[in-house]
């Protein structure tokens, strides 16, 4: 909705949902094969579901979690080489954590091979890998195996290669990784998992209880907490006023507001009936919002909402969106005229005048759209960009049905009431100004969409600070043209009543205020070239992180990295808990952290009134002793830190995605629904206050 109240803080955001829900996007399948006499292969084939990837081996310590193998279990074998991924491998650069990481989409396969070094053999561990997608990213989680067999009896056992059996495998071939390896060799494989229970003592025991139905309440409408991601139907409203904004400014345009007053005197003036004229203006209208949603729906039949959404993140593309709207910003600055063939015009103006009826007006409206491209194009094409990459598989639809609208009902409105025509605005210079001014908008963004090809290749061209200089450039130019200092080549000499030029034309009211406002707007990016968060075009400027030189910082730190200590400092203080279901390598957590956390007065609620208890779900600290836990009928092992902290988010709250937040009282109980990614700031300040409310009320 935001990016309809001003064209020049226009805000596409991701939809998210309230509560997380469990997510098993990723299922593995582990086989041995032979590849020789004496060399064996272990294969993981994993299936990752729509939208979700799972991260490669070669990624470098500080990034997402990266595919690991361990090994518990190793007699009669040796490792042949590093753990390999074997299926198709993605690589981008992730702005993030600012490195190239590798990842699978649709089928993950890895490999280890083993050299066979007795006439019997065993092996197990597991597999650890992550995997993310546009909103959430799971915990590292463990695929595990066990493989026993017999050599060939034919072929003797080697030997001579076992004082080391593992080191020679590790260090003997060259890797991405200097410093860090796919293989983890487990110090305690002969040590035997004891079955105990994760909770330490009767109040911890309490804390861990589930609460899964509890927050179920909450989000079934016991909580007035104003989410995004709770309907569908914010985007369609969102694209449908946007579409209509941008009728109404091509309406505006020189090649289409001339055209008002001779098409309605054109329907008047053919027919005696005034009915008629009137019925036929309005088909004339209609005609025109059938042309312009044809054309959404063929946007959508052609590439869909999936690819749609696939292309707003594709570097090639946004360099190309990038260029398509630089070429159409200069076509506004009166560099060139972008106009389609005058022979298609002719031939449908031809077919219009052979044409009766209904067939006829709509010809009429097909010429109108045509002979009005050069100024509606650039406009239809920087709506279908913004409105198709926002991910809705209507939103082209929608946007050209708001557009059309926007468009055609002035012909049906004029057509009724004749009498308005004397008062409509003469053409004149007013409609350049218009077009200029849409010229440097649509230049403007087209930064946004060179910055992130510029993010995925890591060239560095365009970091906050140069992004923001040059929008406060364009819009400082906006406003010097608009009072008069600066003028381009189709702008028409105004003269004065002697008949001569006029050097310096006279500054109307409208464009005084307008020129006000793009200054206004100039200056208030000014100090986001020292870090200020700028909020009004955060979600247009690269990340924070892109930026050199930043004056404080309003990072949140956590008091506790521990539940139970965390939960224990709570109850003695009376004070609420907010958890943090976060990992090292998720790269939504960051985002969160980066877009919401540094808000004021996020930082004030999450570090006045809550006790903020961070838990790292792929923290590697191993613990004391390793526990085993039932879960859905399994026996499940728990190795590390990490492993305990996944286990307390499935087991009390029945979610495994991360970001993932909640408000809890000092008996563990959630004091409203929970909270994923979302990168609405005030929607995330509303779920930190009715947490507030609720702890008063239980008080």
């Amino acid at each position: 909705m935001k990016r309809f109240f001003s064209l020049l803080t226009l805000y596409i955001y991701i939809g998210a949902v309230a509560l997380a829900q469990f997510q098993n996007p990723v299922s593995f399948t582990t086989t041995q094969k032979m590849v020789s006499d004496d060399v064996l292969e272990v294969v993981f084939q994993g299936t990752v579901e729509a939208g979700w990837h799972v991260y490669g081996t070669d990624i470098a310590d500080g990034g997402p979690t990266r595919a690991e193998l361990t090994l518990e279990t190793q007699k009669g074998v040796r490792p042949d080489g590093k753990l390999r991924a074997t299926g198709k491998v993605v690589r981008q650069m992730d702005e993030m954590f600012g490195m190239e990481v590798s990842f699978m989409e649709g089928t993950a396969s890895f490999a280890q091979r083993f050299v066979i070094t007795e006439q019997e053999y065993e092996v197990g561990g597991y597999l650890t890998y992550g995997a993310c997608n546009d909103e959430n990213c799971i915990p590292p989680t463990n695929v595990e195996f066990s493989f026993k067999g017999e050599k060939d009896p034919t072929q003797p056992p080697l030997k001579g290669e076992e004082k080391d059996p593992i080191q020679p495998s590790l260090k003997g071939e060259e890797d991405v990784l200097s410093d860090s390896t796919s293989i983890a060799i487990s110090s305690s494989a002969e040590d035997s998992t004891k079955e105990v229970s994760p909770l330490r003592g009767d109040l911890e025991g309490s804390l861990w209880s589930p609460v899964v139905n509890e927050l179920r309440a909450f989000e079934e409408g016991n909580s007035s907490l104003p989410l995004k991601g709770e309907g569908g139907g914010d985007d369609w409203v969102g694209s449908f006023l946007l579409g209509l904004l941008g009728g109404l400014l091509a309406l505006l345009t020189p090649c289409v507001w001339p055209i008002i007053p001779m098409t309605v005197s054109f329907f008047l003036k053919r027919t005696d009936d005034k009915r008629k004229g009137i019925r036929d203006a309005a088909i004339y209208g209609l005609s025109i919002v059938v042309i312009y949603v044809t054309l959404g729906l063929l946007v959508t039949i052609l590439f869909g909402a999936s690819a749609l959404n696939a292309l707003s993140t594709n570097a090639v593309f946004n360099i190309f969106f990038c260029l398509m709207l630089l070429v159409f910003g200069a076509s506004f600055l009166g560099g060139f005229e972008i106009s389609l063939p005058s022979s298609w015009t002719n031939a449908v103006d031809r077919k219009s005048g052979a044409a009766k009826g209904l067939l006829s007006i709509f010809l009429m409206a097909f010429t109108l759209s045509l002979v009005s491209f050069s100024c509606t194009g650039p406009i239809i094409g920087f709506l279908l960009v913004e409105v198709g990459t926002s991910g809705s598989i209507l939103g082209p639809t929608v946007g050209m049905l708001g557009f059309a609208l926007a468009l055609a009902l002035p012909f049906t409105l004029f057509a009724m009431f004749p009498a308005w025509l004397k008062q409509m605005p003469k053409s004149g210079n007013w409609m350049n100004c218009i077009k200029v001014c849409l010229g440097l908008l649509e230049i403007a963004f087209a930064l946004k969409f060179f910055s992130v090809a510029d993010l995925a290749y890591g060239w560095h061209l365009m970091d906050r600070e140069v992004f923001l200089s040059l929008w406060i450039v364009i819009f400082a130019l906006m406003g010097a043209y608009l009072v008069g200092w600066i003028r381009f080549p189709h702008d028409e000499d105004e003269y004065d009543e002697m008949g001569e030029v006029v050097q310096r034309p006279r500054t109307g009211i409208v464009r005084f205020f307008l020129a006000l406002a793009a200054f206004a707007f100039a200056l208030y990016m000014v100090p986001g070239l020292w870090g200020a968060p700028c909020k009004a075009v955060s979600a247009f400027s690269p990340p924070m992180s892109t930026q050199d030189f930043r004056l404080g910082d309003n990072s949140v730190e956590a008091r506790f990295h521990d539940y139970d200590e965390g939960m224990r400092y709570a109850r003695e203080h009376h004070l609420p808990v907010m958890l943090d279901f976060t990992g090292y390598g998720c790269v939504n957590c960051r985002k969160m952290e980066a877009a919401v956390w540094t808000d004021s007065e996020v930082s004030r609620l999450m570090t006045e009134r809550y006790v903020l208890i961070t838990l790292y779900v792929d923290e590697k600290t191993p613990l004391p002793e390793k526990q085993t836990v039932q879960e859905n009928g399994q026996q499940v092992v728990l190795r590390t830190v990490g492993d305990r902290w996944s286990y307390l988010q499935r087991s009390k709250f029945g979610a495994n995605a991360q970001p993932f937040y909640v408000l809890l009282d000092g008996e563990g109980h959630p004091l409203t629904a929970s909270y994923s990614y979302n990168e609405d700031v005030q929607a995330y300040v509303n779920f930190l206050q009715e947490g507030l409310r609720q702890y008063s009320r239980r008080k």
